[in-house]
């Protein structure tokens, strides 16, 4: 089993469809779940699942947080989505990876992230980042 950073493949044909709206005020609400390095997720994750998902943990609980969406804009010629960082708190937790999906549309998976490692924090904030939005550091980039 494995974790493979990549953006779900079912999540870019979604995109044409119009399934999801990444609009701050107004869209979807989009969350970020963590998982153990026995998990397998990659590009072909369609949906969020709780197999290998971390334990509960301080303010952490199943299915993870909701993310702040910054409404997609522009970098050059390619458009970005950006999430603002997020904390969990009081927490004891290891994780090797996370998946990033719309629950306001059937859990539908859009990202797998992988940490390069096992992250963990004891009784203490575990904290995602999310890298610069420009053109090419962005969570999502459309080039």
């Amino acid at each position: 089993m494995a974790i493979t950073q990549a953006v779900c493949t079912s999540f870019k044909q979604e995109l044409l469809q119009g399934t999801h709206n990444f609009t701050a005020s107004s869209g979807d609400t989009f969350k970020i779940a963590l998982y153990t390095s026995s998990a397998s997720l990659g590009a072909s994750t369609t949906a969020f699942t709780t197999s290998n998902e971390v334990s509960d943990s301080g303010s952490y609980s199943s299915g993870g947080g909701s993310l702040t969406s910054v409404t997609p804009t522009t970098s050059g010629t390619t458009a970005i989505c950006d999430f603002a960082d997020i904390s969990f708190t009081s927490a004891t937790i290891t994780a090797r990876g996370a998946l990033i999906y719309n629950s306001s549309q059937s859990n539908k998976a859009v990202a797998v992230l992988d940490f390069g490692g096992d992250k963990t924090s004891t009784s203490g904030t575990f904290t995602i980042q999310f890298p610069t939005a420009d053109a090419s550091n962005a969570i999502l980039r459309l080039a």
